[in-house]
């Protein structure tokens, strides 16, 4: 049984700004399975994107794609698929506003097209952006990101009830099927795998770990997180490239 249950966070929190693990970190999670701590990763990546952290780290459990992918101990739990008479009513409404897109499921992703965010962002992402604007038709796609800078709401209000969008950086909106978040995925690896009761801690600094927050027992803000990330926080830690995670797990007693 385990004692406890640490989800993390990955881009601006369990990562430094050159997208690794610190090596602190990792022999922090180390630590933490030793003592029957259950370490999860929680991002909005894809879990073919993250293998490299799952390898180094030791950590088998995800909830990837912001819920909509969830893993336990290696093994699938619960995957969520946008239906393709919504992937084409999206993409049609990107493509009139100039707006790419990417589609992905769990193997890979694709562009419907390509500009300098896309560019800017897969660069910042280590990945090698393919454009295919027609992938998306032959393949059981379950996140999308939407590529603009301000048309939060315009998207909301187009498909209110059909997909959930929430700001990922400045450049896009992660997009899953309405419902679906880090929240939900959270709520499927504890139901599923049989964790009720078991205390949870999460580690987070953004938008999209704001409803993580509000689902696990003891939320933890990186000290570069976001304001808003701050405020729900039980505890606020040093930044991600100062041991952010190491500090944290140390104030709750989950490492010595």
């Amino acid at each position: 049984m385990y004692q406890a249950i640490v989800f993390f966070d990955l881009d601006s929190t369990l990562f430094d700004d050159h997208k690794n693990v610190l090596p602190a970190s990792i022999a922090a999670i180390h630590e933490m399975q030793q003592h029957h701590i259950l370490p999860v990763i929680a991002t909005g990546r894809n879990i073919f994107e993250i293998q490299y952290v799952l390898d180094a780290t030791g950590i088998d459990s995800v909830v990837g794609a912001n819920g909509s992918y969830v893993q336990f101990e290696g093994k699938r739990l619960t995957a969520s698929i946008i239906d393709q008479p919504t992937l084409a009513a999206i993409t049609a409404f990107a493509n009139a506003h100039h707006d790419p897109l990417a589609y992905y499921n769990r193997a890979g992703f694709r562009l419907s097209q390509a500009n300098a965010d896309t560019t800017e962002n897969f660069q910042l992402l280590r990945l090698n952006p393919v454009v295919d604007p027609d992938w998306y038709q032959h393949q059981e796609i379950n996140f999308i990101n939407v590529f603009n800078r301000d048309k939060d709401q315009l998207y909301h209000d187009q498909f209110a009830g059909q997909l959930d969008l929430v700001r990922n950086n400045p450049r896009c909106l992660d997009t899953m099927v309405h419902g679906v978040s880090k929240q939900s995925g959270i709520q499927a690896l504890l139901d599923k795998a049989g964790l009720q009761g078991v205390k949870t801690y999460a580690f987070g600094d953004g938008y999209n770990d704001l409803q993580m927050f509000d689902e696990v027992d003891v939320p933890i803000s990186m000290g570069n997180g976001v304001p808003e990330a701050k405020a729900k926080a039980a505890y606020v830690t040093t930044s991600n490239t100062t041991d952010g995670i190491v500090h944290g797990l140390r104030h709750f007693g989950l490492i010595q």
